[in-house]
């Protein structure tokens, strides 16, 4: 019975740990991220030296796995992620982000228990995400399905139908992003 109780509690905490990292990861460049003081204080190290481990073993990174925000960007997150100005003791320099590989990699080059501890649960947030976004994909497909339907029997019950679906795709449809940008160096001449 205390089994079953440890076992409960310790699923629980698992999961608000997994929620809570899920809730840091961000979209950029249409890639799900996480800033690297956010991933440091996960691992239980500073950013600072974080990002010292990254520089020292850059070949592991690859610009699929990190790659650092522009002024741009980061401006747009400062908000989001509750960052002090770069005058008043706020970050001197534009931040990394890691993808899920790179997280991963990143608990490789700390190489600490915690680190490696986290990393599960970093790895368990990417795939509840990516889970999530199946799940919105199936739905589509099979509002796709229905609406198929419906169209081969118009009538007026059925044109009723048509436009809730309609009306309910519309509110599903992720709002218009601009211009993606490729990620890494762009080589000039």
């Amino acid at each position: 019975m205390k089994d079953r109780s440890i076992a409960k509690k310790t699923k629980a905490s698992a999961l608000l740990i997994t929620e809570h990292i899920t809730r840091q990861i961000l979209i950029v460049r249409g890639h799900k991220v996480m800033i690297d003081a956010d991933l440091a204080a996960l691992y239980g190290v500073s950013t600072r030296r974080f990002n010292e481990q990254v520089k020292r073993n850059l070949a592991r990174f690859p610009v699929d796995f990190m790659f650092r925000l522009g002024d741009a960007e980061y401006g747009g997150l400062r908000s989001q992620i509750a960052t002090s100005n770069r005058g008043r003791g706020g970050r001197r320099y534009l931040p990394y982000v890691f993808t899920e590989h790179g997280a991963i990699m990143a608990a490789t080059v700390l190489n600490s228990p915690r680190a490696i501890e986290m990393s599960v649960f970093i790895v368990r947030a990417f795939v509840e995400l990516r889970e999530a976004l199946a799940t919105h994909k199936e739905l589509v497909k099979r509002l796709d399905e229905l609406e198929s339907r419906l169209e081969r029997k118009p009538a007026t019950h059925d044109q009723a139908i048509t436009g809730i679906l309609e009306a309910i795709r519309q509110l599903m449809a992720p709002p218009k992003q601009a211009k993606k940008q490729r990620i890494g160096f762009v080589q000039t001449d």
